[in-house]
């Protein structure tokens, strides 16, 4: 990563570290894209050069590709369910290491009707990666047709596993209750 990429990366952080906690402090109506760029100590230009709407200072993150590196790196010849559960608990694993950040995150799109409107349409680019890493030099439409179904399956169980780990304050642990919900979805463990 060059010097611009990782101020880049630094700048965004940092933006949306205080989106968030403005957003948990006065409520996500309440604040404005401006109200962020001053806790953030940036202009407006620059909260929207790094985030193209209000939503995304909530829903951005790096997931998506991080999971579709991630699933190339699993053998192939393991059960496509099998391979993205283990792919989306390892990606999951490093985007909560700040636990009580992701745990406000998901709250907000919990909370947010606007966000969990948006939240769908993260959860189905999340698939399109997936499938697309999965799909990769494939002209079969078979294989298409069981990634996106397999990735669409796994990322329910994953989805109701967060519901659950942000109801409870995220004190259980997620890898355990994703696992708990593959198990009872799919009949075996990942």
């Amino acid at each position: 990563m060059t010097i611009r990429e990782r101020r880049r990366a630094e700048t965004r952080t940092t933006i949306q570290r205080h989106a968030i906690r403005l957003f948990v402090d006065r409520g996500y109506d309440a604040t404005t894209v401006n109200d962020v760029a001053v806790a953030a100590g940036v202009s407006a230009m620059t909260v929207y050069r790094h985030f193209a709407t209000k939503e995304d200072l909530v829903l951005y993150d790096e997931f998506d590709q991080v999971a579709a590196a991630t699933i190339t790196e699993l053998p192939a010849d393991e059960p496509l369910v099998v391979r993205i559960a283990r792919t989306l608990a390892a990606t999951y694993d490093q985007a909560i290491a700040d636990r009580e950040f992701h745990l406000a995150r998901l709250r907000l799109m919990i909370s947010t009707a606007a966000l969990r409107a948006r939240h769908l349409d993260s959860q189905y680019a999340t698939q399109e990666a997936l499938v697309t890493a999965l799909c990769a030099g494939s002209e079969d439409p078979a294989l298409e047709f069981q990634a996106r179904a397999a990735a669409s399956a796994c990322l329910g169980v994953l989805h109701i596993a967060v519901l659950r780990w942000a109801a409870e304050d995220g004190r259980p642990d997620l890898r355990t209750l994703f696992e708990e919900a593959f198990t009872a979805t799919f009949g075996h463990a990942f």
